[in-house]
């Protein structure tokens, strides 16, 4: 796999999508300092970052705030697309689906949250994870029971606190609902589900066509298995040092670790080849 040094033609990229967790933050969810700064600078210079991720959309925006207007946000997996403080695309799961995804997941005993587009619903019977769900989700709405909320729903995720989710969505959930719901992991304890056809890549590809940018001039930054096919999409696409080597054959470079902010160290070269380019 070449290294992040080897990626030429930076000055021609446009749009800079980021996952979050493991990717553009450390272990420690701290953000790369002067990452604001960035995100302007790369504004100024023609580029729009996005932070692309499985967070809600409540969440993604209480972590850049006063940037709303300068980037974009790829939400939920994809299933919404906001640039600019412009709703670009939103996927929201019909709610009988929702229901028979609740049905499905408690029959087997696993922990699921239903993520609206305001907050997530997690049952008051699950409130010990409390502190696990408030890293991702800002808004939670704890509830007596999932049936039927009469919520717009975007997104369906499981918490799997055995670190199982890998082999519960290859065993499990793809083979029951993969041939109508787009399932993926969102690391060894989140499984996600979306509408059929949504993923970062889409989301991503959506945002491009957004923008009248070609994909082949987005970059993309991931590490696990929700943001293949934002990777296989991007012209230029980085995959974490951090990340396992099976996901290597979908990105064409290696970026330093989250801990090593590696995004940082591309958009630092994307701004100088830009900044180049502009004279």
């Amino acid at each position: 796999m070449l290294g992040y040094e080897e990626d030429v033609d930076l000055s021609r990229i446009r749009v800079v999508a980021s996952d979050m967790d493991f990717t553009l933050l450390a272990d420690d969810k701290s953000m790369p300092e002067g990452m604001s700064e960035r995100i302007e600078a790369l504004d100024a210079a023609g580029v729009t970052f996005a932070a692309a991720s499985g967070r809600p959309l409540y969440t993604l925006r209480s972590l850049f705030e006063g940037l709303h207007d300068k980037m974009a946000f790829v939400s939920d997996n994809g299933a919404a697309v906001v640039c600019r403080d412009e709703v670009v695309f939103k996927s929201l799961i019909d709610p009988k689906t929702v229901q028979e995804l609740t049905d499905f997941s408690l029959s087997r005993g696993l922990i699921p949250t239903v993520c609206g587009l305001d907050a997530c619903y997690v049952r008051s019977c699950d409130r010990a994870f409390d502190e696990v769900f408030r890293t991702f989700y800002y808004n939670i709405a704890y509830v007596d029971s999932l049936d039927h909320l009469g919520v717009e729903v975007n997104k369906f995720t499981l918490y799997l606190p055995e670190g199982n989710a890998v082999a519960l969505c290859e065993e499990l959930f793809r083979p029951a609902f993969g041939d109508r719901l787009s399932v993926t992991c969102g690391g060894p304890v989140w499984i996600d589900i979306m509408n059929y056809g949504v993923d970062k890549g889409t989301g991503l590809a959506r945002l491009c066509e957004h923008l009248g940018v070609s994909t082949a001039d987005a970059a993309a930054f991931g590490d696990t298995d929700n943001d293949v096919q934002m990777l296989e999409l991007a012209g230029h696409s980085y995959l974490m040092a951090n990340a396992e080597s099976r996901m290597e054959r979908h990105a064409r470079f290696r970026a330093p670790s989250n801990n090593d902010r590696g995004v940082a160290v591309v958009v630092d070269r994307i701004l100088e080849a830009r900044r180049s380019a502009l004279g």
